[in-house]
């Protein structure tokens, strides 16, 4: 089967998210399987296509209501990610030193004419085209309606729901950048009297996934004024969990670790991560190291981590460490309380991959408050290199993590609030206290597999049954 990804993301190549993640791995293993999938993405000015090399494979050009925009067709060359990969180079709209900006519009809507363009001018054309979040929202649509697509008529969409709070609404006033289309059709590009591209692929894709199944029933109670549609639109819906990328996280072989692990040495392994975070951010190894890794944005609950761990600190033996950035007022709170609590708290505004996984490693526990999470990867990171998840019962958090009082191996609370941070940390703590219990745990939660094998074969079958 001829499988084509489109995303705005892929790891390695550019991340800001999980979507990455999901995109540069699922094709992997579904290739793995005996399945023939590829990733189409934008071709971004960033460090992955400065440093990695290139052949042209084709051109044309993207008409936007009066603009002209020509394109060029990449291919990686020299370089195995398990899939093949092609990049869309618009120069003029694409190749910038960020993915996302304020004004993405018009941006994303000529990368995916671009893609279409493109694959219609292939000798075989896909059996399937999986769509990947609003940025490609726009594609079920013109593959049905399109008059330029009209040969993707029978070609199956899929679109996978990473974060329905994203949606890539646009004024109905630049409808002109579609291409032509029977005017009876304009219906299925409105909502809420705008262009939303997420709401065009949920009407329009063959099938529509989320990202983990409690997210999809979620998302018929809050989506960001998608409730009503998604529960018409049920029948067609479905959630599937997203897995990880085993190959690249693991503790046996990554090689940005201090010190690699198995299950029989991940104690010393541990330790040893954990002493090179201590050690490089002033924080005391004999205490129970937190972390934090992500946005700081208000869906992960972030806003809350300056009350909660001015609390925490005040009144518990801890050391606290966060990676990430996001809301200039919460990273600015976050670095202030570095002078109050030297030696207990630390931060690294900004992303770092290998910290990252350094963190995922080192720490004791990693905390997840999220008001929302579609699916949630590092949970299943932190428990695959043996670090306990603190999380919320919600999305895919609450498919994958299971209480320690209920019979499970991670600690859960009910909402998002500083008082259930606190008392969660505070559990935690408790917790660390009995190393006997906490070794048992690290063992049994490394064994938990959470690798794409699985899910990969779950899309597959969703595939065959829309092909078949």
């Amino acid at each position: 089967m001829n499988i084509i990804h489109i995303s705005a993301e892929c790891y390695p190549v550019a991340k800001v998210g999980g979507l990455a993640d999901v995109v540069g791995a699922l094709p992997k293993y579904q290739n793995a399987q005996g399945e023939h999938a590829s990733v189409i993405m934008p071709f971004y000015d960033l460090a992955f296509t400065k440093t990695n090399r290139f052949k042209n494979i084709g051109s044309g050009s993207v008409k936007l209501a009066e603009e002209q925009y020509k394109f060029n067709v990449l291919q990686l060359v020299d370089r195995d990610l398990g899939f093949t990969l092609y990049l869309i180079d618009i120069p003029e709209l694409l190749f910038k030193e960020y993915v996302y900006s304020s004004d993405d519009s018009k941006r994303f809507t000529a990368f995916q004419i671009a893609a279409l363009q493109w694959l219609g001018t292939q000798k075989q054309l896909p059996d399937v085209i999986h769509c990947h979040d609003h940025h490609t929202g726009l594609v079920p649509f013109m593959m049905q309606y399109c008059y330029d697509f009209e040969l993707f008529k029978n070609t199956a969409s899929v679109l996978s729901i990473h974060n329905a709070q994203y949606q890539g609404w646009f004024s109905h006033e630049l409808i002109g950048w579609i291409p032509a289309f029977k005017a009876e059709y304009t219906g299925l590009l409105d909502w809420d009297g705008n262009i939303n591209p997420l709401a065009c692929a949920i009407k329009c894709a063959w099938r529509v996934n989320t990202v983990s199944p409690s997210y999809m029933e979620e998302l018929k109670q809050h989506a960001n004024g998608l409730e009503g549609l998604l529960s018409h639109e049920s029948a067609k819906c479905v959630g599937i969990l997203n897995g990880i990328d085993t190959q690249v996280w693991d503790t046996v072989t990554d090689s940005y670790l201090v010190k690699n692990y198995t299950l029989a040495t991940n104690t010393s392994g541990k330790k040893a991560n954990k002493k090179w975070l201590c050690d490089t951010y002033n924080l005391d190894i004999d205490q129970p190291l937190f972390a934090f890794i992500g946005r700081l944005v208000y869906e992960k609950g972030s806003d809350l981590f300056p009350e909660a761990f001015e609390q925490v600190l005040h009144n518990q033996n801890v050391s606290i460490l966060l990676l990430g950035s996001g809301d200039p007022k919460t990273e600015e709170e976050l670095m202030a309380l570095r002078e109050k609590f030297k030696g207990k708290y630390n931060s690294y505004i900004g992303y770092d991959e290998k910290l990252s996984h350094i963190v995922y490693a080192g720490a004791d526990f990693l905390l997840m408050p999220s008001r929302v999470e579609p699916c949630g990867l590092n949970q299943m990171y932190s428990l695959r290199y043996g670090t306990i998840p603190i999380v919320r019962g919600i999305g895919g958090l609450k498919d994958t993590i299971v209480d320690i009082e209920d019979g499970g191996f991670g600690l859960m609370h009910d909402d998002t609030t500083v008082e259930q941070i606190v008392s969660s940390v505070k559990r935690a703590a408790t917790l660390y206290k009995d190393q006997v219990k906490i070794k048992k745990l690290r063992k049994q939660i490394m064994n938990i597999d959470h690798s794409w094998d699985r899910s990969a074969r779950v899309y597959i079958q969703l595939y065959n049954s829309l092909t078949d």
